[in-house]
């Protein structure tokens, strides 16, 4: 196992007797170490259910025979980012995601990692993490947002900037500007619409990265709580198979990936992060491959 280099050994007996005041036992210890990678925050919509999701893993690396270990990965919410000296702050946490993530998971000589994403950067943060660490890795996110319900339409947050503008406008009241907020982001998860978020998440799963379900099904859904439990199974068993990042995230993974994007619809943010996913599987990205698969 990768984490004999901590566990291991008589030159090992000071980091064991760390792991002993962590309240590890030694059946623990003896079985390989996943890192839980949970991105659970309490100001991010789309992150405030991923304690739950990062529970539900643990207990499918459990059953499944390996030792759960969780640590955290930052996350900005773009929306609430946005209009202000924030948004300058939000494409540059992907890159520290990436190298916070490599950094925790070299230093503790994880044998496997579980990524559990679910907003803008967070998500092609932990995909270029998982490429350049190349340990088996499952992703699971935590699901996208309910529409939100207005005099009978749906709506998502876009609504909101158009209500915004409608008042603006004298279209739309106080009153109606304010039903607008209570009502158009009903639920925690990834901002309902093709944005970032949901756009990286189905990539994800396209990319092989993510079960079956990973980028569609509701953040509230017990469904949700399931497909995180089968991705914990799931990662022991690429653990016992030795199927690596690199092994699913290839060349022709990305282009695949980015037919999906234009078939979608994705957000053009992809354009951004693809590239950049792409780079750590050493695949020299030409951005005019776009054009050509978005004319078939």
């Amino acid at each position: 196992m990768r984490s004999d280099a901590v566990k291991t050994g008589t030159q090992q007996a000071p980091h064991r007797s760390l792991f002993n005041a962590l309240g590890m036992t030694k059946e623990e210890m003896d079985r390989p170490l996943v890192g839980i990678v949970s991105s659970y925050n309490e100001i991010v919509p789309g992150h405030m259910n991923l304690d739950k999701i990062a529970q539900a893993v643990k207990l499918g690396v459990a059953m499944a025979g390996g030792t759960p270990v969780m640590f955290p990965a930052i996350a900005v919410c773009d929306g609430i980012a946005m209009g202000h000296v924030g948004m300058k702050y939000s494409l540059v946490t992907r890159d520290l995601i990436a190298d916070s993530t490599e950094a925790m998971a070299m230093a503790h000589q994880f044998d496997a990692l579980v990524m559990i994403p679910n907003c803008d950067k967070n998500v092609p943060g932990l995909l270029m993490a998982a490429a350049r660490l190349n340990v088996p890795t499952v992703f699971v996110s935590g699901g996208p947002m309910l529409a939100g319900h207005l005099n009978g339409h749906k709506t998502s947050l876009s609504s909101m900037f158009e209500a915004v503008g409608a008042y603006a406008a004298g279209k739309l009241d106080e009153d109606g500007l304010t039903e607008c907020e209570m009502k158009t982001c009903p639920t925690c998860g990834s901002c309902s619409g093709m944005y970032t978020a949901n756009s990286m998440n189905c990539l994800t799963e396209v990319l092989g990265m993510g079960l079956k379900g990973n980028g569609t099904i509701p953040a509230v859904y017990s469904e949700r709580i399931r497909l995180a439990k089968h991705a914990g199974m799931q990662v022991m068993e690429m653990y016992r198979k030795n199927i690596r990042p690199r092994d699913i995230m290839t060349k022709e993974a990305i282009l695949n990936a980015l037919t999906v994007d234009m078939a979608l619809g994705c957000s053009t943010n992809s354009m951004l992060h693809l590239p950049a996913i792409a780079h750590e599987i050493g695949m020299d990205f030409d951005i005019s491959f776009a054009n050509e698969i978005s004319a078939k």
